[in-house]
């Protein structure tokens, strides 16, 4: 226990000096990787350099972190300590920032947000609608840490949660420590977290793996990314927590290609971590011997399903497998194998330190502690929001959301990824939870959020996403493989005015053999788009079949465009800007469309200023 007892001194006084620099004013510049998309290194790098022309070197600190959520105004930069936020900054708002706020302690007036519900100009994050209703348990730190610096997260406390486990907790006491926190996992499936590890802990073996899997192939997801690229050294703390609780020496964290920084972020985080002896051989003294590596995804989203990771992983083709044996009992190369997202594994140093009950206190029976979600789509406020377990849809887009922008109606929420469900207006006060969206006929999945207003057409929506999951599928099931194509096949015709009464039965029918007979969760959720746009939006698939109409006007082969005689100026803006040529008529006169060389495409609708171009549901 020596080793432990100089560490923990060392943390001490790490501690301390972070303490000691929290009383300086401090930049701190959000930048995961939508913030360096809109220019947040560029505005780093400016207001480096006036600091440094104002020679504030050593008074003023600056720091580059994760993303702080509200992705929809990057760059932000929030002056510490008065907690100022500031957004959409440029470089060329360097100088101000540093002349006028950090120097003569004024506020600049249109760096700061304004409320688009009453024109209100807020100063702090704290007071700004975004954040108002969240719980940030696992993004609350991501202001605090530079990713690259060990030291900022020891400075908040990290590394303190797996120095308990190994000086005071045996590794029952840990696992029942998951199991009264109540923690599922946050992956998609939802499965008891503690239950999945006391099973991996019971199961006989010399050679067990832990694995991170951060194979985040939702379209619009990005919750675990930005956890691995605003503070990785907490994932790697709960890694450390679960290994030595189930008897583990070896771990894996499986990321996708795309995920480039995230990469970096943690891989740089895994060095650190053994340059202070928190990973390797004999760690601290204890005889735990624990190391990490990273497999990197080759892009395929089956591979987010356990199964088909450890065939990735072992270096075979990424397809699932039958399940039993599990991998907490046969996993990779057949050893037992403990397999859990990215957002579980953050949670874990938490639990450890404050303890099951504190924990079990947030969220519903069935659903404890928080959820990060990436709320994006037709809203107004799109970014990464954590909330507790049990909130409401809508609160999650009215207050949370900021509403549908133009004032347009809200239509639908998809969530849970593409095999989720779409779900209507008519049940925006659905408590969101595991079991909740389970009865509705849709998912909680890794916490993708799709908001869809009136202009959306639910029958293409289905179209979408039963196209992207045809073109994932693995192929190694009959049922999902020609399932899944006849389904896309059926709503395809129904989009090109080809549809016919009886499809409606078929795509119902189909859909439930695919999803009892799949072997894995991508078959046996890939109907979920089709069955919960049936279920609520039917008289729109009708209204194709039947009257041969798209009621959202989005589908070209269902609708049509008609230049409106008492409107049209003749100002040739659309004819010249259709592509086919479809358009005629002389200068100042009334414009036609030729209806067989029109492609429907809505150039000239979106083209002309005049509002003379009417856009009808219904083909000619």
């Amino acid at each position: 226990m020596k080793d432990i007892d100089k560490f923990k001194q060392k943390l001490s006084r790490i501690r301390k000096s972070k303490a000691e620099e929290s009383n300086r004013p401090c930049i701190i510049v959000s930048s995961g990787t939508c913030g360096e998309a809109r220019g947040s290194k560029e505005v780093f790098l400016a207001l480096k350099n006036v600091i440094k022309k104002y020679k504030l070197g050593k008074k003023v600190d600056i720091r580059l972190t994760g993303c702080h959520g509200f992705c929809q105004v990057e760059p932000i930069i929030i002056i510490h300590p008065e907690n100022i936020f500031y957004q959409s900054v440029q470089p060329e708002d360097a100088e101000e920032i540093i002349s006028e706020t950090i120097i003569n302690k004024n506020i600049i007036d249109h760096l700061l947000f304004k409320d688009p519900n009453n024109g209100k100009k807020i100063k702090l994050e704290k007071d700004i609608p975004f954040y108002k209703k969240q719980n940030k348990l696992l993004l609350k730190n991501n202001a605090s840490i530079d990713p690259f610096k060990i030291e900022d997260y020891i400075g908040i406390g990290g590394y303190s949660a797996i120095l308990k486990v190994l000086s005071k907790m045996k590794p029952e006491k840990v696992i029942d420590t998951i199991k009264e926190s109540g923690i599922r996992g946050r992956g998609g499936a939802g499965f008891p977290t503690g239950i999945k590890w006391s099973i991996a802990g019971k199961t006989e073996g010399k050679k067990k793996y832990i694995v991170c899997n951060a194979d985040e192939g939702d379209p619009g997801a990005y919750m675990d990314r930005s956890i691995l690229e605003g503070n990785p050294h907490s994932v790697l703390e709960g890694m450390m927590i679960g290994a030595n609780a189930i008897g583990a020496r070896e771990g894996f964290i499986y990321i996708r290609y795309e995920y480039p920084l995230a990469v970096t972020t943690i891989d740089a985080a895994i060095k650190q971590a053994k340059k202070y002896r928190l990973l390797g051989k004999n760690i601290l003294g204890t005889g735990f011997d624990f190391d990490i590596k990273i497999v990197r995804g080759a892009g395929a989203f089956v591979c987010g399903e356990e199964t088909a990771l450890m065939a990735s992983i072992e270096g075979k083709k990424g397809e699932p497998r039958q399940r039993p044996p599990f991998p907490a009992e046969r996993g990779i190369w057949n050893k037992p194998t403990n397999i859990n997202n990215v957002e579980t594994w953050a949670n874990v140093p938490l639990i450890i330190n404050n303890g099951a009950k504190w924990y079990s206190k947030i969220g519903t029976k069935g659903s404890k502690g928080t959820k990060i979600f990436s709320l994006v789509g037709k809203i107004n406020n799109t970014g990464l929001v954590e909330v507790p377990m049990g909130i409401s849809l809508k609160e999650m887009i009215y207050d949370i959301g900021g509403g549908i922008p133009e004032n347009k109606n809200f239509k639908a929420i998809q969530t849970g990824g593409p095999s989720g469900g779409c779900i209507p207006k008519e049940l925006l006060d659905l408590p969101i939870d595991y079991d909740e969206l389970a009865s509705v006929g849709s998912i909680m999945g890794s916490g993708g959020m799709v908001v869809m207003d009136e202009d959306t057409c639910m029958v293409d929506v289905a179209k979408y996403f039963l196209s992207f999951l045809e073109e994932e599928s693995c192929g190694k099931c009959l049922t999902c493989r020609e399932g899944i194509e006849r389904m896309l096949e059926i709503v395809e015709r129904i989009t090109e005015k080809e549809g016919k009464k009886e499809d409606i039965e078929t795509l119902k029918e189909l859909g439930e053999v695919v999803k009892d007979a799949s072997m894995c969760q991508l078959g046996q959720t890939a109907p979920n788009p089709v069955l919960s746009t049936l279920k609520y939006f039917e008289n729109e698939y009708l209204a194709h079949i039947r009257e041969k109409k798209c009621p959202a006007k989005v589908c070209r082969a269902l609708i049509s465009f008609k230049i409106l005689k008492d409107v049209c100026n003749g100002c040739g803006a659309c004819r010249i800007a259709c592509p086919e040529k479809a358009i005629s008529g002389e200068k100042k006169k009334l414009h036609s469309i030729d209806r067989k060389k029109c492609i429907k495409c809505g150039i000239c609708f979106e083209t002309c200023k005049f509002d003379a171009i009417d856009k009808r549901a219904g083909s000619d």
